[in-house]
């Protein structure tokens, strides 16, 4: 950090070279430099050569598979980047971003299980799913009332029975990572090629208006194979259980960025008055908090200290302030500039109904009371 003077900063926009701004340099989301790491300058302007990007499923897998192996796993030294990556990603676009977090997420849960998937033709260490390099993966790891799915030993491997619930892209992945109940209790964590015939993603129900394209529904496994990840109840209690859930929180504040940067436009017209000030202003006081504690976070995750603080803590504290700040951008947003941008804009219109859908991962005050569950343990010790 610099001693100098403070600077007016961009809530919407890259960093500006100085006489762009005014003089001023504008600082880049969870960047303390202030500029765009190279990887993602590649990934953004990757994106924006892909046909269909956000849209076109299958093309924005791909393009997700190339980030995939660049990227740099959470809690491995550039978690800033990581979730910077993904910030601007869902600047771009939310449901791209909302495809790419649960790749990243998975890579990076094979690599903490020491797991490696080798090239696209060989040496992957996860040969008996039939995955490699070049394969595009899921997280399923929802549970729903009513539902379930087993895990039943099989010689050397496993067999998966039943229906995992809130499966996204099911359809479209070759592969997932799966959690299932083992003897009727605990839950392993398991990869399984999404490819296998036994294997059937529901159509829907999906009515949804955000996030259309990325269709979460139920998915049935009927004796699929699968492979064990780790031992059983692994999953659950490794440190980048938490942090994967601060990767998600990333996505939110990039979406929320890009909802608010029309505010800045209107406060700059000639038609502003006091109150696009004032709704400018509070969207940049909320998403200026929600950087820095994604900023902090990040730097405890690299640095072993967010065990110090707790994993579930930090992180339940981090997506806490995010989603508050998302959840005020779109309010003010709505508030500032009415419903024309609803209807005539369609980048905003999706951007708006995306982000509202993919703020529900948020369990509201039933997540906010962890923090309290968290809190009021740590004083009883």
């Amino acid at each position: 950090m610099t001693t100098t003077s403070p600077t007016p900063t961009s809530l919407t926009r890259a960093p500006l070279p100085a006489s762009a701004a005014g003089g001023h340099r504008a600082a880049a989301p969870l960047d303390a430099l202030g500029t765009r790491s190279a990887l993602t300058q590649w990934a953004l302007e990757t994106a924006r050569r892909t046909v269909g990007f956000g849209t076109d499923v299958d093309a924005t897998l791909s393009w997700c598979i190339d980030v995939g192996k660049r990227a740099p796993h959470v809690g491995t030294g550039r978690t800033g980047e990581l979730w910077e990556l993904l910030a601007e990603i869902a600047v771009v676009d939310v449901s791209a971003a909302r495809m790419l977090e649960p790749h990243l997420d998975a890579l990076s849960i094979l690599g903490q299980a020491g797991l490696g998937l080798g090239t696209d033709h060989e040496n992957s260490d996860l040969e008996r799913v039939r995955a490699r390099a070049g394969s595009t993966w899921g997280v399923f790891a929802a549970e729903g009332a009513g539902k379930r799915l087993d895990a039943v030993a099989d010689g050397d491997g496993w067999r998966l029975r039943g229906t995992k619930p809130w499966c996204s892209l099911a359809a479209h992945l070759t592969h997932a990572l799966v959690t299932a109940s083992v003897d009727g209790g605990d839950r392993g964590l398991f990869a399984v090629d999404l490819r296998d015939a036994r294997v059937v993603a529901r159509d829907g129900p999906w009515f949804a208006r955000g996030l259309q394209d990325v269709v979460s529904t139920d998915v049935d496994f009927d004796g699929v194979p699968a492979m064990a990840i780790g031992e059983v109840g692994w999953y659950l209690s490794r440190p980048g259980f938490a942090w994967g859930g601060m990767s998600v929180a990333a996505c939110w504040w990039g979406a929320a960025r890009g909802i608010a940067e029309p505010l800045l436009a209107a406060a700059r017209s000639e038609r502003a008055d006091q109150l696009s000030l004032v709704h400018l202003g509070r969207v940049d006081a909320a998403l200026w908090a929600a950087r820095s504690v994604l900023a902090e976070a990040a730097e405890l995750v690299d640095a072993g200290a967010a065990e110090e603080v707790g994993d579930r803590l930090l992180a339940e504290r981090v997506r806490s302030v995010v989603v508050d700040a998302a959840t005020l951008v779109l309010a003010e947003t709505d508030a500032a500039l009415g419903p024309a941008p609803l209807v005539n804009d369609e980048t905003h219109a999706r951007r708006v109904a995306d982000l509202h859908l993919y703020l529900r991962q948020h369990h509201g005050p039933r997540d906010t009371a962890r923090i309290g569950r968290e809190l009021a343990a740590a004083v009883g010790d």
